[in-house]
């Protein structure tokens, strides 16, 4: 495990008490957001009965269970409190979801302590990911790439570039990208839209314009053998999504909250319209569990409830796309 500088509240990429603030009222917007657009989602099917084939989850959150202002923040979807009032009782939750869905292999990103938690409890298939750069600051340079070197993280992203109302492509990130393109690691960036009133509840530079899946187009020019995958598909630019997909084929993407929060019909036509435009090869599957780990399983059904999907596109959703993504997997395909 790497040795960090500590700053005045801890390592360079963990969140600062002073951000404390501006993360909660964030998360109050987000639980606006979800409420809005979930109220309308219907309740999913769970079935704990039937074998269960692989899941490879590229966009699960190691978040502590205050994240959302206080524990046991009700789920906005179903309106009762999270039973995970610790940070102890959100990760045995979280990993049990995982164990009921036999999700084999997940990317958790969230603050640097929680992370190395949580991969800590499930190494053999929790990934590590560094997230920035708002809120900030940023991972050091160093030491993140002595963390990737040594296998203690790896992938970089979330991303949230959006937050700090600035293009995935800006000088500023650079470095970073830099790094994953030279070290051939994964990096999820944030698109699509935020909570609503982000930019006055607790991100002032926040612009949803910056969210366009396009702003990528000058990174990818600088970086053709960077490992790119665009998080929430764009939702909802999905003509622009859909340009840069054709444009730019080693990017992916995946469907991270929008197959839980978003109104089931609505997922559904925003799934099936990226499938009929010739990319169900290149979705993956996402949670984007925050503070309830029964979001896993909303997100599971989501796709599971997918009618015109055939057996074998969910599968590759579920788990080829993202094995082939991640070169996690040199077997043959799960069907």
């Amino acid at each position: 495990m790497g040795t960090h500088q500590t700053a005045a509240s801890g390592p360079p990429f963990v969140f600062r008490r002073v951000a404390s603030r501006r993360i909660r009222r964030a998360a109050a917007g987000l639980l606006v957001w979800l409420a809005v657009f979930g109220a309308l989602a219907p309740a999913p099917l769970l079935s704990a009965t039937e074998p269960k084939p692989p899941i490879i989850d590229v966009h699960l959150h190691a978040y502590p269970a205050d994240f959302m202002g206080q524990p046991g923040a009700p789920n906005p979807l179903t309106g009762k409190p999270s039973e995970a009032i610790t940070d102890d009782d959100l990760l045995r939750a979280a990993l049990a979801a995982m164990n009921r869905y036999n999700i084999v292999k997940a990317i958790v990103s969230g603050p640097i302590v929680s992370v190395r938690r949580w991969v800590a409890a499930g190494p053999d298939r929790l990934v590590g990911a560094a997230m920035f750069p708002n809120p900030p600051p940023s991972p050091d340079l160093g030491l993140l790439r002595d963390d990737l070197r040594n296998h203690e993280l790896g992938a970089l992203g979330e991303v949230t570039a959006q937050y700090a109302g600035i293009s995935p492509s800006d000088a500023s990130l650079e470095p970073y990208m830099a790094l994953a393109e030279e070290m051939d690691v994964p990096i999820g960036i944030h698109t699509g839209s935020g909570p609503p009133g982000a930019v006055y509840e607790c991100c002032p530079k926040f612009r949803e314009s910056v969210g366009n899946p396009l702003l990528l187009e000058e990174l990818l020019v600088r970086h053709p053998k960077l490992r790119v995958f665009i998080m929430h598909a764009g939702y909802p630019y999905f003509d622009d999504t859909v340009a840069l997909l054709h444009a730019y084929p080693q990017v992916y993407a995946d469907v991270a909250v929008i197959d839980w929060v978003l109104p089931r019909s609505e997922f559904h036509d925003y799934l099936r319209r990226l499938v009929q435009a010739g990319f169900g090869k290149r979705l993956m599957f996402g949670s984007d569990q925050m503070v309830w780990p029964e979001a896993i399983g909303m997100a599971v059904e989501g796709i599971e409830s997918a009618r015109f999907l055939t057996p074998a596109q969910k599968r590759d959703i579920f788990y080829n796309n993202a094995a082939r993504f991640l070169r996690m997997d040199q077997s043959p395909p799960h069907r």
